[in-house]
Order: C-alpha cells, then structure tokens, then sequence
C-alpha cells in the first residue's frame, strides 16, 4: 500500500493514548470541518465519503468514517450514519440535495462513535436503525462514555446521543429499497462483537464497514483470530469492489482484504512467538509487527495496543 500524498506514516499522535482501555479507532477526528468533504457517486444511486485519517481538533465533527447512502425506487438506506449529531446532519443534508425519497434504514455497523453517533441527526425521519444483535448491550457498555469524551472535543451541541438498533439482526436480513435489495450479514467477534456488513444486489458492491481498514492501520477491538474468520467469510461472497470503512471510497476488494489479512496475520503469528518465548508483554509491543510500519497511516497511535489485544487473546489458547 502507499501512503496518500502529503501523509507519513506510522506518525504518533497527542490523542493516541487519550481513549485509554477503550477502543483506539473509537474517537479519531479530523483536523477540517465535514463542510470540506464530496460525495462520491460510487455506483448507480451509491454516495460515499471518504474519512481522512487525522486526529482529534474541536474544529471537527468526527467525521473519520467513510460514510454515505443508497436510493432505491422507494427509499434510501444510510450505510453509515457518520461520527457526531454535527456529521449526521451534514450527511441528511446531503441527502435531501439529492433526493426527496424517505430514508428509510439507517445501519449501525458496529458500537465505535464514528460510526454511529450521527444516527440523532435522521430522528425525524423515523426510519429502522438496523444494528448486530450484540450492538444494544455494547452501547449499554460504553455509549455514554463514548458520548462524554465526544462532548468534551466537539461540544455537547455537536456530539450526538446514543441511538439503539430498532432492528437487531441475528444471523442475516434483506433490506428491499426499491429495485435494490441491501443483504445485510451479522459477524462473529472480530474488528469489535457486533459488526455488520452488507452486499448491495443491485451493483454487486460490498460494504464491510470496520471489517475492512486501507490506509489507515486496522484497530483490533474484538477478536484476532475471529477477524481472520470472518474476512474468509467476506471473501467467499465473491465481491469484487468494496466500500471499506476507511480508506478510499471504492476498491478492489480481494488486494484490499489481502493486505488487511497480511496485517492481521502477520500481529498473529508474531504475537503467537513472543508468546511461546514467555516474552513480556511491554516487549513484544515494541518487537511484533514492526515490519508493518511503512504500511499504515498512524501505525505509532494504534499498533501497540492491537499487540496488547492480541497478547491478551493469544496467551490463553
């Protein structure tokens, strides 16, 4: 992969350490306004944004998450709902540029704030918030905190609130706009305990949300080993063109999940070692996957604690 011009990689950042035990992906931020962002026509009805990789400035509205939306003949479904009350609303207002059409589905792809704490801004819609069956007890879990360190960057105006799934998915559910069917698929514990992922039938084109990081460095919150799984399980969809929760607003998908899994792999098969040679946790931060580093936006700001997660899942096996 190559760095975006103008982006070094691996940078450490002041905000790195400041989500503590939480998720490190949970709360990044950008440093310009979602005023400055395009939509992108990705496929026939499909509109993207793209989420740079920056960190936290009060100017933002968290806007780090590639987000959009689909139009059916009937309605339109939001693919992500975006990272603050602030971001939301600039999406619908985006929307309503382009279309009249009821939003009638808003998806909730896993608990991290810059994924769902815009979902306030289409309240008055009143359409179904499609989440994992996990997703409500991991916004019991940690939503109010999410929406406190929220507050404190952006303000309490712009932060957004805790929204519930109105429609808990078990297994899978198909989601019919008009002319598109949406096939949405719950995961097992992998980038976090409630990811969903969704395959649109009318263009083909697959959206993994956090299942696939490009560019930016994967941030492991759920399962190592189950995140392996479930990128098997992506792949035998037969997806060419993907939608990644960060990254560009369109890609390849099979090079894009290769690169992932050689990441993710590569955190595996080095932590697996340094655990064998009863090596100290605080040492194998500093040694696994150091061969990575070139690779990834903000690889300093969020490796160390993939190896942490990974250390802790692996030690036990």
């Amino acid at each position: 992969m190559r760095a975006e011009a103008g982006r070094s990689r691996g940078g450490t950042t002041r905000r790195g350490a400041l989500f503590g035990g939480l998720c490190l992906c949970c709360l990044p931020t950008l440093g310009r306004s979602a005023e400055g962002f395009a939509l992108q026509e990705v496929g026939t009805g499909i509109f993207v944004r793209r989420g740079p990789d920056a960190e936290a400035t009060p100017e933002n509205n968290d806007a780090i998450a590639n987000i959009g939306f689909v139009v059916g003949e009937r309605s339109v479904l939001v693919t992500e709902s975006g990272g603050s009350l602030a971001d939301g609303a600039w999406l619908r207002a985006e929307i309503r540029k382009r279309t009249e059409k009821p939003i009638s589905h808003v998806m909730l792809t896993h608990v991290h704030p810059d994924h769902c704490f815009g979902a306030a801004a289409f309240a008055e819609d009143k359409p179904v918030y499609v989440g994992h069956h996990a997703l409500r007890a991991a916004l019991d879990a940690r939503g109010e905190y999410y929406r406190g360190r929220l507050a404190e960057i952006l303000g309490a105006d712009r932060a957004g609130s805790v929204v519930y799934p109105t429609l808990e998915v078990a297994d899978g559910a198909d989601i019919d706009l008009g002319g598109r069917v949406l096939h949405v698929t719950a995961h097992g514990v992998a980038h976090t305990n409630c990811d969903l992922s969704m395959r649109d039938s009318a263009s083909g084109i697959l959206f993994p949300a956090d299942l696939l990081f490009v560019t930016r460095i994967p941030s492991l919150d759920g399962s190592l080993v189950g995140w392996l799984k479930e990128a098997d399980a992506l792949r035998a969809l037969g997806a060419t063109k993907a939608v990644p929760g960060h990254g560009p607003t369109l890609v390849d998908f099979a090079p894009a999940m290769d690169d992932l899994t050689r990441y993710l792999s590569t955190l595996r098969d080095e932590t697996r070692k340094a655990v064998a040679a009863d090596v100290s946790i605080e040492k194998a931060i500093q040694t696994v996957g150091r061969a990575e580093r070139d690779r990834w936006v903000l690889f300093d700001t969020y490796h160390g604690r993939n190896v942490t997660q990974a250390f802790k899942e692996l030690e036990w096996e």
